[in-house]
Formats: C-alpha cells, sequence, structure tokens
C-alpha cells in the first residue's frame, strides 16, 4: 500500500462539461481548517485502530515490530510476515476477500498460465494465491515495502507455483511509461486490495489503474476493498465512471466490496 502518512483531501467527480484532460479525479482546492484537519485526524486514528485490531498486542516503539499470522488458500499453507509500522505490511480484509473469491470461483476467474500484476502488494497474501492458482505475478509496491514482500513471496511459493513470482518497485502515478510502457508491460489481470483508503494519492492510484488496464487492453481488473470513509465513495465514483465495473462480491459484515472492470473504450 502507499505511505502510512499520507492524508487525502476530498475528493469531486468532474462536471459532465469538463474538458476530457479533465478526466481525473479533481482533488477540492480549499484552506486547512480545524473541521478539515479533525476530520483528517479521526479517518487517520480509524485506520491506526484496524491496524491495531489486525494486530493481538500494540507495543509503540521505535523499533521493526514484527508478526505472523498463517492462512490456508490453493491447497497450501500460507504464513505471512507482517509489521505493525507501515499500512503497507499489514493484511487487510480486502486482500483476504479477494483471494476467497479467486479460490472459489475459478471457473470465472481463471488465473492458469495468465499474467498478472498486483498493485499495492503489502506483505503479498493475494500475489501468493494468485501465484499458487498457476499465473505468472509481478507484485509491486513502494521501495521500503519490497523487501518483506519478497520474503513472504518466496518463502510461500518455493517449490509450489508453476512460476516463479516477480517483485518490482511501483510508485502509483510517477514513471509509468518509462517503468511499465504498454504494450511490452501488458498483463491479463491487475488486482488491488484495499488500496483505497484515507491517502492524499487517490488521483495517481486512478492514473495506475487505468494506465494498465487501458482501452483496447483487454486487461481485466479485480479490486477489493473495505468501504471506511466519504473519500472511499468518492473514488468509487470516480472509477465507475472511467471504468465498466461490475460488483462481483458485497460483503456486509466486513464492509467489502470486490469489483470487475475493464476499462471504456
Amino acid at each position: 500500500m502507499e505511505g502510512l502518512s499520507k492524508i487525502c483531501q476530498p475528493v469531486q467527480q468532474k462536471n459532465p462539461g469538463d474538458q476530457k484532460d479533465g478526466d481525473k479525479i479533481q482533488v477540492e482546492k480549499r484552506p486547512a481548517n480545524q473541521e478539515t484537519t479533525e476530520e483528517a485526524l479521526t479517518d487517520q486514528k480509524a485506520m491506526a485502530g484496524e491496524a491495531l485490531d489486525r494486530r493481538n498486542i500494540w507495543e509503540p516503539s521505535v523499533y521493526y515490530s514484527l508478526g505472523k499470522e498463517s492462512f490456508y488458500f490453493a491447497g497450501h499453507d500460507i504464513s505471512i510476515r507482517e509489521s505493525i509500522d507501515t499500512y503497507g505490511a499489514l493484511i487487510w480484509p480486502g486482500a483476504v476477500a479477494l483471494c476467497q473469491f479467486l479460490e472459489n470461483n475459478q471457473r470465472q476467474v481463471n488465473l492458469m498460465d495468465k499474467a498478472v500484476l498486483e498493485i499495492g502488494a503489502g506483505t503479498g497474501l493475494l500475489s501468493i494465491v494468485a501465484s499458487l492458482l498457476g499465473a505468472w505475478v509481478t507484485a509491486t509496491d513502494l521501495p521500503d515495502i519490497l523487501s518483506n514482500l519478497t520474503f513472504n513471496l518466496l518463502r510461500n511459493t518455493k517449490g509450489r507455483s508453476r512460476y516463479k513470482p516477480q517483485v518490482a518497485a511501483l510508485a502509483w502515478g510517477q514513471d509509468l511509461e518509462r517503468d511499465f510502457p504498454y504494450p511490452s508491460y501488458h498483463y491479463d489481470y491487475v488486482l488491488a486490495a484495499d488500496v483505497v483508503y484515507h491517502h492524499n494519492s487517490l488521483e495517481d492510484l486512478l492514473e495506475t489503474m487505468h494506465h494498465f488496464c487501458r482501452p483496447g487492453s483487454r486487461t481485466t481488473l479485480l479490486w477489493a476493498n473495505k468501504i471506511r470513509f466519504q473519500s472511499d465513495l468518492r473514488f468509487t465514483e470516480c472509477f465507475t465512471s472511467r471504468f465498466d465495473s461490475t460488483l462481483l462480491m458485497e460483503l456486509p459484515q466486513q464492509e467489502v466490496r470486490i469489483y470487475k472492470a475493464k476499462a471504456k473504450e
């Protein structure tokens, strides 16, 4: 996932009369005030509280604190090393939900021998499951996440997967044409889980999704997310305006939605 300390400003959908170049999420420009600051802090605390709930014990520390979670997917025990120091090194409910969906709907989404990219891979759980289901996987995230991501991928796929998963650095919206030029980097599926929360990279995220799932690419995007904040709903509105999307599954108890989408022609 993207950085821990970034807080998203409110997003607005473009007006129908806007120019084509305005087909991005428009970030509302307004001076910071107490209400906005309190809203941001409230959402940040909510994310932090959810992060702590993912760990049994919270120990504020300057040290790199590690935990471990175990799962069973695709016929294999999966052990994931987590950290409580960054959101990107925790397992979130969207990733677990999408893993379950992929395992239970292999006829609908057949990953065997498919090229799969995960953006915001975090701990790598989703990439691991995709790899165990037969996909050729490239897992991406920010540079400081890659060490733990690589550790988890190799630990859980070595000798088990059809293809060795790859790891690459990817900052949303940055140097996409240089580092992942189309069509040299073409994927059958792009996976994203819990990449939308209260951060200020939502426009960059949407740009990244569209880069890999552009019109004519035939790339399918599978996006799972827990809906937490109003900014999540506004992002979803922008997402559905840019993509032909289908709500595959909604899990009310977990507040998770899973979408399947392709770029509009």
